[in-house]
């Protein structure tokens, strides 16, 4: 999705709120920024990664989801657009190098 507030392309993502699980979170964004509602996401992996602005260590929990259909994505005020992106092509410049690495790396680790 390409988000409304830093300008660039990333996975669908966010913070938990007060009293739910990793999965409810995931499950939650997903809704909120593209509209997909009513599937069963799966866990995928933990990223842990180094902030600086401010400088601060971050876990993640990272889902993933099998599709049947192409859904249609909602544009709201936190995703302005959407592209498909399999993660073997090149990043471009407009792309969170962090988020792209976080999907080449679950996409490998679910390959093998």
């Amino acid at each position: 999705m390409f988000d409304s507030w830093r300008r660039q392309w990333e996975l669908p993502g966010g913070m938990r709120e007060t009293g739910e699980s990793p999965r409810e979170a995931a499950v939650r964004e997903l809704g909120e920024e593209t509209g997909i509602h009513g599937v069963d996401l799966s866990f995928a992996a933990v990223a842990e990664f180094d902030l600086t602005k401010p400088e601060r260590r971050e876990l993640l929990a990272v889902y993933r989801v099998q599709l049947q259909v192409v859904p249609r994505l909602t544009v709201n005020g936190e995703a302005l657009d959407f592209r498909w992106w399999p993660p073997s092509e090149p990043v471009s410049e407009d792309m969170s190098p962090l988020d792209a690495e976080i999907a080449r790396r679950v996409v490998r680790s679910s390959a093998s």
